[in-house]
Parts: C-alpha cells; structure tokens; sequence
C-alpha cells in the first residue's frame, strides 16, 4: 500500500497493535466532532475492544470505545458473565489512568535524600543495566512485592523470584479477606471463594459485608441484586432482605430491614438464626446433618436471650418482642423458603473474631439446605488454567518480620509493583522505616508515585490497564470457570515510555542467563499459551469476548464435615478491641477510591458516597444525636485518637448511624504522588489505616474493625464537599434524633 500522508496519520494514531475489536455496537456511536482534529486524521468510525479490568474488587469485563487510537469511553461487557454489562463507578476513572498528567513517563533516577521525591529521567538502556546489576548482586536477598492478581501476572513474578532466590508476596491492602478466604477453606473444603446467586434467592439476609458496594463480587453482585429486586421475576414470592450490620452502609440502606448490632458480633448473629432455624425445623435433614445427636440443642448456647449483651441490638429494631421470639420467627420465615446467607467477609471479618464470624455464616447456607443450587451459595471449580493461583497474601505477623529484615539489611533488594504498604499497613508496623535504609536497594514499576513508590532508588513505570495483557481466573467465579482476558486496546501517548513488567522480568532473566527459568518469553505469550493450549480456545475469538468461559464446568456442593459445627462453636469468642474511648472506630472502603488505590485519578475522588454524598475527603460519621451532646456540628473537624495515634477528619452527623460508632473511610491522607491524592491538608485527607493498632484477627489478617477511639473537636471547621443538603432532625421537624434512627433502623432505606 503507498504510504500517502494521510495513511501516515491514520497508521500513527492506531489502536496498540494487535487489539481485536468486538463488533457490538455497529450503529453507535459513529460520528465524532472533528472541529479540533486535523482533517485527514478523522474516519469518523470508532472501535469497541472488550478488555477486563484486574483493579476491582471480583474484577469486571469491559468494552472500550477507541477512535483514532484513543480510547474515549469505558462501559461494562454484556457478554461477560458476571457483571453483564454493567460496570462500577471506578471502571470510568480507568480513562484518567491513560491520560493522566502526573504519570512517571519514562525511567528515573532517584537524586535527592530517600523519600524526597527527587528524581532525574534515565535511559532505558541505563535503568535496564542497573535493574539487571541489582538482581545480579541482590537477588537472593530479593522481596519482589506486588498486589494480589493471579494467573500470568502471578507465574512470571513467582518464577523470576525463584529463578534467583528471591521471595515473591503479595499485599492485599489492610482490607485482605484473610478471614474470609480461611472460612470458606474451612466450610467448603476448598480455597475457590464461592458465588452467591442473589438474582435467583427468593429470599436473603447478609451479615457485615457491604456487598453492593466493596466486598465479594460488588459489580456482579448489584446486577445480582437488581434482578432479585426486578419486576420481571413475577414467578417467585414478594422478595425480603434483612442485613445485620453494625454501620449503615450502602448494603444496609437498601435492606427491607437493617438490624443494628455490637461491631464484631455478625458471627453471633448468625448462630443466634441458625438456633432459630434448629429449633423450627429440627426434622428437617439440613439440620440434622449440622446439629447431628445433639439436635437443636447443639446450638443451645447461641439462643440470642442468652447473648443479648454480645448482640448489642436495640430494643426499638425488637418491635417489642424478646431476642428468641425476633430470631425464631425470622428464622422460620428464611428456612421454609431457602433463605441465601450473605457475607461474614469485609468488614465483619475485621475483627479478632473475624474467622468466627465468616464460618458461622457460611454455615447458615448448608443450615438451610441452600449449597449448590440455584438461588444458594454456588461452590466455584477449579479455575480452567494450570497454576493459576495468586501470592498468598501476607500476614500481619510476617509483615512485621518483613519490615524488620528490611530495615536490618537481611533484605538486600525490594522490587515494588503495584502495592502500597507504606500507606495501607498500620504505622505502626515500621514499614516506612525500613524502607528508608539506604543499604538496601529499592525499585518501583508503578506508573504513579505514591507512599512507598517515592522511597525508590529507581523507577521503571509500567504500562497501565488499557497498554497492557494480562489475565485473571474470577474470585468469586460465578459457579462456573471464567479466565478472563486483558488486551492492551491503545499504544501509550507519544511523551510516555512505559514497559511492561512482566516483560521486564523476563528480559532481565533472559540477560542474566536464567531464560530457562521463566514460563514464557513474553507476557501475551504465556496469556496466548493459555487460550490456546490450556483452554483448547480461539486466541481472537477470546479477546473479542473478553475472556472464555465454561458454563457447564460448575463445583460440586460439598457436605458438611461431621465436625462442622464442634469448629465453628470452638472459634467462638466475643471481638476484643484495642485501645479505648467512647466509641468503636469502623474503617471502611472507599466506594470509587477503595483502600487508596484509585485516590490519584479524579473521577474516583469526585464520586460522591453514596450514601453521605460526600466527595474528595475524609469524614467520620456519628449519631446525630450523640455529636450534638458533644457539642458538633457538621463540617467540624475532630482529632480521632486511638492508643496507635491521632488523624483528623470532618464530622457528619448521620441520623442512621447507631450510637458509639465512628465511621471513616479508607483511601486518604495520601503523603507522595498526584496532587489529586495529596492536595488536601491533614484536616480533610487522613489515613485512617495509619492509626490502627498492629493487631491480628484469628486468620492472621489485620484488625481494621478492632480498635476503640476518642473523638474531640479541635474548634475549626470547614465545609463537607457533598451533593445533598443537611439531613438531621432539627431540618425535618422536631422528631428527636433517637426517633430518626429508631426509623432508619427499623425500615432501612428502600430499593
């Protein structure tokens, strides 16, 4: 073909090379506005290419709109299983990822003292050469610390370590699972998470977990929910969802019916149902296969009146009517037709008592008869692809020991991609100490600085999402195998120079003689390899889907082990808190910003909560009632203190929020990076992980829901940066606080 100018422009501007378009939106969207594009550069056509995105909680298909090689709008993948087309509000902000202007464009070197920020931009050859120097030297002293994916990502990292003695973990942020992850081995025999089928329960009660905002499957499982919610299911009975929970979450708000409870308590909540269940249906073959010789008096010890105290649920919720009496006849309704049970992970896991509390709702689902069915708790298979399980996630113990080596100089070398721990692990810790050690050497191939990415001696940016392969098996999977893939759908902007670091990895093996060692000569090699010969698929035909999946390939249900229930009685012990004060410090994640992870890209920080509407900030929400006692008022900025420090934070006085609880979100305080992450002052933007006590829960996992705090006013305030006007009781009459929240409790926020 001759090279005219215009084939020269269009080639120039092309989508990354050998993305495969998806062809499902022929008639959208063909027409672009070429006022400020150079006449020969536009074709008036766009491309759909169906991509994944890895970042999100359960993970999500998407299609992205590309015209001219940019990529222009991001929206979810109708045919990927789970989510259906729908995707979550951070899935937008990927966009701002590409585009952004704080990115790291090229290698750089650090210059100034560890932590300045102070780099200078290197040559590729040059950073290469001292990468490969590094692992020459160090490699058997090696931490190469990355996030939590699996499959290709997960291969090449845990070969390159090993290929020089190294060590590969993973960090899941404060917020892990641990619990969760170790309840789920321990009720269902199997380390696949496994799928709750909330589209097809007739009816559901969730414990902790906000499931429609954070945990699990979040996007899948709101499309899960609207089905369960929709009109269209006239087949089944008027649906009910009660959630026990001890916030007033997003879950919570669209509840027929929230049950205010004790933090920590969702395990006892959950056995205070399952004696309820017992004890009206105790001929039923669920409950015999449980309870065994004993019957319902097995669980005799769980009858709520007699753990009304641990409960914490108030009288106004009880309609008057005793906690035997609330619980047996909740527990009649939701066994008779199959009740799903949902969460025990998140933020009821966060506790000491966290493997408890996630066990014991597990639990409930084989208690109703409601494993391995539609409508029930859905055990997962094993994933289609050969080696395709994530880095163990990291214990809080061994963190300690991490950090300890590190700042010792046990640890020579720390390899840092996408994992902040500097930010996401309690201070307390000490791993920004240690990481402060000049003896040891430090490289980031993060595309952004942040808390742990500025203390690096070298950086070597790494593509983001829409540059880049990669991969993913489903955790939950939605009862069937799922491999889904990632294609890189645009080529970076001609001022970056990002590479991929799985690519690094292997070319730095390969120059280091150690080629042999690594599962593949690239990245799109090993993801290619497993379409082809693992999965037996079409390379093209699985990128224009999104990924390949296998809907007969289902997990068997498991049956209760004999001991099931001896275990979980065995785990059961009250939360034990740190510190103390007047009230309960409840961290919680972020909607769009999550544990921190998206707090550079704006969309995700200008997302209002959903449920204070609040954007861009920290706030703590409190009774409405009780901050007005402590003489609050909204936009008041307070010092929250436990026994591990202090942060401040705005007050918003939330009518819904029980007495006694401090709510604050996850993601801020940001200290290095993107002036969307750390351009806000310590009164507005804290880190809320940085003040938790350096405490394990019974699976090794971080205590994040475990600590007492105090909470003082400083005497200033400032604005909340929210959509909403004020909600409190002096504007909506003269109903006393305590009535709004024996409301609020009492009928949850609709749907």
């Amino acid at each position: 073909m001759k090279l005219s100018r215009r084939n020269f422009l269009a080639w120039a501007g092309i989508a990354a090379t050998g993305a495969i378009a998806c062809n499902l939106f022929d008639d959208e969207l063909r027409v672009q506005s070429p006022a400020l594009i150079p006449e020969d550069l536009v074709s008036g056509r766009d491309n759909w290419y169906a991509t994944y995105d890895i970042s999100t909680p359960g993970g999500q298909g998407l299609l992205v709109r590309v015209m001219e090689g940019r990529a222009k709008k991001v929206r979810g993948n109708p045919r990927f299983p789970t989510n259906q087309g729908k995707q979550s509000a951070a899935a937008d902000a990927m966009l701002q990822s590409l585009y952004h202007p704080d990115r790291i464009a090229g290698p750089m070197l650090r210059t100034g003292p560890r932590g300045s920020g102070q780099f200078r931009p290197i040559t590729w050859e040059e950073a290469l050469s001292r990468f490969n120097a590094a692992v020459d030297t160090n490699g058997n002293r090696m931490l190469l610390l990355t996030d939590g994916r699996c499959a290709s990502f997960a291969r090449i990292c845990g070969a390159f370590a090993e290929a020089f003695g190294g060590r590969h973990v993973a960090f899941g942020g404060a917020a892990d699972d641990a619990a969760y992850r170790a309840a789920v081995q321990d009720v269902m025999g199997s380390g696949n998470l496994p799928y709750h089928d909330i589209a097809h329960a007739d009816s559901l009660i969730s414990f902790g977990s906000d499931f429609l905002s954070t945990w699990g499957s979040p996007t899948a499982y709101q499309v899960g929910y609207g089905q369960f919610r929709s009109s269209d299911y006239t087949h089944r009975r008027e649906t009910t969802h009660v959630h026990f929970g001890a916030r007033y979450s997003m879950t919570a708000a669209n509840a027929d019916k929230w049950v205010p409870i004790a933090p920590g308590a969702e395990g006892y909540a959950a056995m205070a149902l399952a004696w309820g269940i017992a004890e009206s249906h105790p001929e039923s073959s669920y409950v015999q296969a449980i309870t065994g010789e004993a019957g319902p008096g097995a669980l005799s010890q769980f009858a709520p009146d007699a753990n009304a105290g641990i409960l914490g649920i108030p009288a106004e919720v009880l309609d008057g009517k005793s906690l035997n009496d609330f619980f047996y006849g909740m527990a009649h309704d939701y066994a008779a037709h199959g009740g799903l049970a949902i969460g025990g992970g998140g933020e009821a896991a966060a506790y000491s008592n966290g493997r408890f509390n996630a066990s014991a709702v597990l639990m409930l689902n084989h208690l109703m008869g409601n494993v391995g069915h539609e409508g029930g708790l859905l055990p997962n298979p094993a994933p289609p692809i050969t080696n395709p399980s994530p880095v163990p996630l990291v214990s809080l113990d061994e963190w300690r020991l991490i950090a300890g080596d590190i700042g010792s100089g046990a640890t020579g070398l720390v390899i840092i991609h996408s994992g902040d721990p500097v930010h996401g692990l309690p201070a307390g810790v000490g791993m920004a100490d240690a990481l402060r050690n000049e003896n040891v050497a430090v490289i980031s191939a993060s595309p952004f600085i942040d808390d742990t990415t500025v203390m690096a001696d070298l950086l070597i940016p790494d593509r983001v999402a829409l540059e880049d392969w990669g991969d993913d098996t489903l955790s939950p999977a939605p009862g069937y195998q799922v491999y889904a893939v990632q294609q890189p759908v645009v080529n970076p902007l001609p001022d970056l120079d990002p590479r991929s670091f799985p690519d690094v990895l292997i070319n730095a093996a390969t120059a280091l003689g150690r080629a042999d060692a690594m599962p593949s000569d690239s990245y799109e090699a090993a993801i290619r390899a497993n379409v082809e010969e693992a999965l037996g698929a079409d390379f093209t035909d699985t990128l224009k889907n999104g990924g390949w999946w296998d809907e007969g390939a289902t997990g068997s249900a498991p049956s209760p082990s004999a001991n099931l229930l001896n275990d979980i009685v065995s785990m059961a012990a009250p939360a034990q808190m740190h510190g103390s004060g007047d009230f309960q410090l409840l961290p919680f994640a972020h909607n769009t910003v999550l544990d921190g992870r998206n707090a550079h890209l704006p969309w995700a920080q200008n997302a209002p909560d959903p449920i204070t509407t609040v954007a861009w900030q920290t706030w703590v929400e409190i009774n409405e009632k009780q901050a007005r006692d402590m003489g609050l008022r909204e936009g008041d900025v307070v010092n929250i203190t436990t026994s591990s420090g202090t942060i401040q934070a705005l007050a918003y006085l939330n009518p819904g929020m029980p007495p006694g609880i401090a709510a604050v979100p996850m993601g801020g305080g940001r200290a290095a990076g993107s002036e969307f992450a750390t351009g806000r002052d310590s009164r507005e933007s804290s880190n809320v992980v940085s003040i938790l006590a350096v405490a394990a829960n019974d699976a090794g996992g971080v205590t994040w829901s475990g600590n007492r705090c105090t909470i003082t006013p400083t005497g200033d305030s400032m604005a909340v940066s929210k959509l909403e006007g004020g909600y409190t009781s002096r504007e909506i009459g003269e109903h006393p606080a305590e009535q709004v929240f024996k409301t609020v409790s009492a009928e949850g926020g609709g749907h």
